[in-house]
Order: structure tokens, then sequence, then C-alpha cells
């Protein structure tokens, strides 16, 4: 394993996180291929023998072939990065940014609170369920990542303006789902996006990147819009989505090219044979792309997940733990407007400017996430010494008791009596828990079920999403039937079960492995 990892390709240990396989070659004529769940090194044959013959085959020129995504110079891997995670923070912000507007919203249409908190949820809902089909669209190489991005991107950004005009309060939902449901390839192919750009050393990084920006994303959302909404009335805070979006968009339509190299290979394989004549040229994705079947991918995206989330418990308890992360990330929103107004005398404004409390805590887990990656999983993974895939859920596990403890110190310090600063500190420390447990299981489960990984967290995305609906609309009854300190207090409760249960994960996860046909050993 050691060997491998300091000697194959990039590109081969990108295959190896995706599909539990590398492969690379030694000799002419040979190839040698690992699998993820044994670490017996055997002779294989090429994978595509006698569906094509080599001289026939449209590959890379080489190893620094211009044309592959791994090899583009280091300045255009920063901007596409840098675009793909202002375009996720945007369309992440859109789902906060209407909670400025939620009080107008009920009072002009003459809803209840919880009906016009589902100008919330239902964007959280159709991003979550959006997902579930962008995900396997991105993954056809005559597809690729682009169309998604592009195509729901205009979408996007074209309903923002009948949402910023509607005049009923279904259409307003109706249009508020839409949007959820078009941004999803932020959620589903973005991690895929940058997986195409970057090696395995610098992947992990990246990843953390893009979920500081997700997690940052909500947060500033209120404070973008209290002002404006203030200002300027209920319906601004579309329209700056609209603003904040547009721009990145035509960005993103500008300067990203595609990244998907069996994309790029299909479509080069296309141009030759067009040049050429000779039919015969193919690129593997063509023939991979021949035997996709439509009824598969949509069992592999919708079935096949929580067919593995019942069959396996370490599975199901991540989806729940996550969700329940998620859940409790997006009660905040309905509970702060029953503290700091309350208590503290804040005002609309002012509470919005308290979200942007997650951004200490989200800074500081980035860098120590990254010095975690640099010092423990880089050289572990190079030298062999990494130790057992459980390994990835350290940090998880350290940080896991931030959860409960910030979520007991909000609810206990959340009155007149106490500054407002601490239950503050409880968001903060929550926030941090939140994000090291979703790093760690973003990087336990490719590597624990790497042949279902996209489609898990998919499905995971999904979990997360019906989490934080529920979270929305069960939160301010719940507050307002048992109290904002029992309501909190309840949702410690769990966390402080979740807490023990990623414990028993680290501890015992091998052993679950081996009683499951899902994971590898």
């Amino acid at each position: 394993m050691a060997y491998l990892f300091k000697h194959a390709p990039l590109g081969s240990i990108i295959n190896y996180c995706r599909t539990g396989k590398i492969s690379y070659s030694r000799q002419k004529g040979k190839s040698i291929s690992l699998s993820s769940s044994s670490d017996d090194v055997t002779t294989a044959e090429p994978p595509l023998e006698g569906k094509i013959s080599a001289n026939h085959l449209v590959t890379w020129s080489g190893p620094d072939d211009p044309s592959n995504p791994q090899n583009w110079p280091m300045w255009q891997k920063v901007l596409v990065t840098f675009i793909l995670c202002f375009w996720t923070f945007a369309v992440y912000v859109g789902s906060s940014i209407y909670t400025s507007s939620q009080e107008a919203v009920v009072e002009i249409f003459g809803v209840s609170h919880v009906e016009g908190a589902l100008g919330l949820s239902l964007y959280v809902l159709g991003y979550g369920l959006g997902s579930l089909i962008f995900s396997p669209l991105s993954e056809i190489p005559a597809v690729g990542r682009n169309p998604p991005y592009f195509i729901s991107g205009f979408l996007f950004v074209i309903l923002c303006i009948p949402t910023s005009l509607v005049n009923n309060f279904p259409g307003l939902m109706i249009l508020r789902f839409l949007l959820g449901f078009m941004c999803s390839p932020s959620l589903s192919t973005t991690g895929a996006s940058l997986g195409d750009i970057w090696a395995p050393p610098q992947f992990p990084f990246a990843i953390a990147l893009f979920a500081i920006v997700a997690t940052m994303g909500p947060s500033c959302g209120p404070t973008i819009s209290s002002y404006a909404v203030k200002k300027l009335g209920w319906r601004f805070s579309s329209w700056e989505l609209l603003i904040i979006s547009g721009f990145i968009f035509i960005l993103m339509i500008l300067l990203v090219p595609e990244t998907s190299a069996q994309t790029i290979l299909y479509y080069e394989a296309k141009k030759k044979r067009e040049e050429t004549g000779n039919q015969q040229l193919m690129s593997e994705a063509e023939i991979k792309q021949k035997e996709l079947k439509l009824g598969t991918m949509l069992w592999d995206s919708m079935i096949k997940p929580w067919e593995m989330n019942i069959k396996d418990p370490a599975l199901l308890f991540t989806t729940v733990y996550m969700g329940l992360a998620y859940g409790i990330f997006y009660s905040f929103f309905e509970s702060f407007p029953l503290v700091y107004p309350v208590y503290y005398n804040f005002s609309a404004t002012s509470v919005g400017l308290i979200f942007l409390a997650a951004l200490p805590p989200c800074i500081l887990g980035f860098v120590m996430q990254c010095l975690f990656l640099k010092y423990k999983v880089m050289p572990g993974l190079t030298n062999g010494t990494f130790g057992e895939l459980e390994n990835f859920l350290i940090p998880g596990v350290l940080a896991s008791p931030f959860i409960p403890a910030g979520l007991f110190i909000y609810a206990w310090t959340a009155r007149a009596s106490t500054h407002w600063i601490a239950p503050t500190i409880g968001l903060g420390m929550v926030i941090f828990g939140i994000f090291f447990i979703a790093q760690s299981i973003f990087l336990y489960i490719p590597n624990i079920y790497p042949r279902y990984a996209a489609s898990i967290f998919a499905a995971n995305g999904l979990a997360r999403s019906l989490f934080a609906v529920v979270a929305v609309l069960v939160a301010k009854p719940m507050f307002d039937g048992i109290g904002v300190d029992g309501g909190v207090s309840l949702l410690g409760g769990l966390m402080v079960l979740c807490m023990f249960g990623i414990w028993a994960l680290y501890k015992w996860g091998k052993v679950l492995r081996l009683r499951t046909k899902f994971a590898v050993a």
C-alpha cells in the first residue's frame, strides 16, 4: 500500500479514492492492480483488452498532457476553485437570505409563522432532491460537469426575478423550491469538480475550503439581507440574491472549462473520428457510457444508498448524525428571534450580525483540519503508518463534545440576566464541532464505500436537507411549547448520544466493516 501511494501516478490514486483500486504500469504490457479490500498486489489485464485495441484508444498524449485537468497551471486551478466556491457561497446564501423577509411575508400574505418558514425549508428541500438527479448526470461522459452547472445556474439566476416580483404566497413558495432545486449542482458536483483538477495530496484541502464556504454561506445570509430589507422592503432579499448569483454565474460561464477527464476524452475521440473518418477511434469513457443503463443509474442514485443505510448500521449512523447536525444548524434561524430581541433588545439587523459568530470557528476549524491533513493523513498514507480507516474520524471524535456543550451553554445562558456573548459563544462551539464532524465523515465514507461514495453523498445530502426542513418547521412550535432552554437542551441530549456513537464507530468500525458486503475490509 505504501509503495503504491508513493510511486503510482496521481490519477491512479484518485481512481483509488473513487473506485477502491489502483492500477498503474511498471512494465510494458503489464499493469499492477490493488483492490481496496486487500493489500495483495496481482498482475491484471488492461481493462479495455478485448474491447478496443491500443491503437484505437483515445487517451492523453502523455503524463504531462496539458489537456488533462490534473496538469492545468496552478493559477487556473486556483481560479476555477475560487469561482466554484464563490458560486457555492452564493447559492447557500440563498437559503438563509430569505429569513430577513420572513416576518414581512407572514404579515403581508396573512400566513402563520410555520407557513412563512416554508420559504427557507422548501429551498433546502429543493437542493437536497436536486442532488439525486444532477449528481449521476455529471458522471455521464457525454454530459460532464459544466452542462448541469450552466443550465441550472442560468435558470437559478432567471428565477430570482419572478421571486422578487411575485404577488401571492403559493407562487413565492414554489419559486423558492425551484431556486433550491436549481442550485443543487453546487452541492452534488462541486466536490467532484475539485477532485478532477487537484491531485490527491491537495484534494482534501480543497474539500476543506469547500466545506467552510458551504457553512459560511447560510451564516452570512441574514447579515447580507437584514439592512437592505429594513430599508428597501422584503422583496430586496431576492434582488440581492440575483445580484450576487448573476455576477458569479457570468464568471463561471466565461472562465470555468470542463473539468471531467472522461468528458474531455469523450469529445476528443468524437473530434478525431470526424477529422480522420476512422470510426474505430474511441475513448474509454465512450465504452463505459455504452454500458450505462438509465434504470441502473436511477437505482444506484435513488434506491441503493437507502438500501445500504438500512443494512449497514455504521452508514446509517453517519447519515443520521450529519442530518441532526444540519438540522440543529438551521434551528438557530428559528431560535435567534426568540432570544436576542427578547432578552437583549437586539434589532432585526443586529440579530443578523449574530450569525457572523459562525465565521471564527469555521476559520479556526479550517486551519486545524489543514494541519491534520498535512501532518497526519498525507504522511501516514505515503509511508503506510496511517493505520485503520477509522483514523479519519479522529478530528470528529475529538470535536464532537463541542456540539452538546455549545448547545447546553446556549440553552442555559440565553436569558436577560446573562450577557449576550455567552449564548453566542455556545453557538460558535456548535459550529466548530459540526465543521469537524462533516470533515471526518466526508473523508471516511469514500474510503470505506469507494464504489458507492457518490450515491451515498447524494443520499446524505437529501437526508441533511430533510432534517433541516423538519428543524425549521418544528423548531418554533417546540421553542414556544417548552422554551428555548428546554428545546435546545433536548437537541443537546441527542447530540450527547451521537457523541458516544461516533466514538463507538471509531472503536469498532472495522468490526462493522467486516460484517457488511458494501464496505471495504
